[in-house]
């Protein structure tokens, strides 16, 4: 439940975020996102973390945290770790929980509800700590997908929880098809 007169924060756990909607089979359009929680109270803040790989010459992620960045986005990226495990396989690590808490503590004094986009049961603490502080929590992820995207101890902690996928005709658009899988 939202007040018109609240103020929001968003924090958007981007991997996350594209994890879930991926596995929903739909994108987020941004854009509808922010004017759906703008409708929703007064949005101060709408922070998205990311991790980008540095030394690829493109990166997938890049048009869309260019985009975020001049869309009304704080955006809060750090350079993630390229690897190759004991298998040979190429691993990224790239993890922003810290930096996320981080600015949840520091919000927490100036909002009333904090909206996060992340399924992540490791977030759960943090979202105890900022109920301390008098701020309600709301959970936007998935229970819809096998296995669920939501860890339970994060369900049970928030104040809300929002399914993703109950927002598909408000936040997002179809999966974009690729040449590959496009029918002519």
């Amino acid at each position: 439940m939202f007040y018109r007169d609240e103020r929001l924060a968003l924090l958007i756990d981007g991997v996350n975020l594209y994890s879930a909607a991926k596995a929903l089979e739909f994108d987020i359009d941004y854009k509808l996102l922010r004017h759906e929680f703008m409708n929703r109270g007064k949005m101060l803040r709408a922070i998205y973390y990311t991790a980008l790989l540095e030394n690829d010459e493109y990166s997938p992620v890049r048009p869309l945290v260019d985009w975020l960045n001049y869309n009304g986005f704080t955006m809060v990226t750090k350079a993630a770790k390229e690897f190759t495990d004991s298998q040979g396989r190429r691993k990224i690590k790239g993890n922003m929980d810290i930096e996320l808490t981080v600015d949840a503590m520091e919000l927490a004094p100036h909002v009333d509800h904090i909206v996060l986009f992340s399924g992540d049961g490791d977030f759960r603490p943090m979202v105890e700590s900022i109920q301390r502080q008098g701020v309600r929590v709301s959970v936007v992820s998935t229970i819809r997908t096998n296995p669920p995207m939501l860890a339970d101890e994060l369900r049970r902690q928030c104040d809300n929880f929002i399914e993703l996928d109950d927002l598909r005709d408000a936040i997002g658009r179809p999966v974009r098809e690729t040449d590959d899988n496009a029918t002519n």
